[in-house]
């Protein structure tokens, strides 16, 4: 069975957006960025809210000639990657992505259900906590800013059960940056 992953950049005050919408803090570096590439490729299916679907649009866009070569890597594994939308303001989207036509639980048991490799993805919180009050979450992949934002959007919803993690992986990059990787034990 696919496995369900939520993955976002972190500040170390457990924030994915900073109070003023801001996400430049968590502007990866060359090394970081490396990171991010080879976890794209381990993705079947990438499900989405609004706002992280129109921040990632600028990948379906971005001209091939501005961007450097890990950039065009990236965009190239991107770009062909299906994506679930879920917004209820979107009349359409574009590139390989399709609006949800139903809620998170029954669109992962759906993708679950359906052949294909690689996991299913989530990014962003409003998302996130909609699967993990479902129990659906099978890791969460933290990558951890050393900076604090003192509000904004949290990592993890206030309201969370409680789940057991297990530590699967720890990586610190040269930046400071540490990537958290555990599992949901069931």
């Amino acid at each position: 069975m696919r496995s369900v992953t939520y993955s976002m950049s972190v500040s170390l005050d457990g924030y994915i957006v900073a109070p003023d919408g801001g996400i430049d803090w968590s502007t990866p570096d060359p090394e970081v960025f490396r990171f991010w590439i080879d976890d794209i490729r381990q993705v079947g299916v990438h499900l989405m809210g609004r706002r992280l679907y129109e921040t990632m649009l600028y990948w379906e866009t971005a001209d091939e000639s501005s961007l450097d070569e890990a950039e065009r890597e990236w965009a190239g594994l991107w770009n062909p990657l299906p994506k679930v939308v879920f917004s209820t303001t979107l009349a359409a989207v574009q590139g390989n992505a399709r609006l949800a036509s139903g809620g998170v639980a029954r669109e992962i048991e759906r993708l679950r259900a359906e052949p294909g490799d690689g996991d299913i993805a989530i990014g962003g919180a409003t998302l996130a906590a909609e699967a993990a009050a479902s129990d659906l979450i099978d890791e969460y992949r933290v990558m951890v800013h050393p900076v604090l934002l003192g509000g904004g959007i949290p990592f993890f919803p206030r309201q969370e059960r409680r789940v057991h993690l297990e530590l699967a992986e720890t990586r610190t990059f040269g930046s400071k940056v540490v990537h958290l990787r555990y599992r949901v034990r069931r």
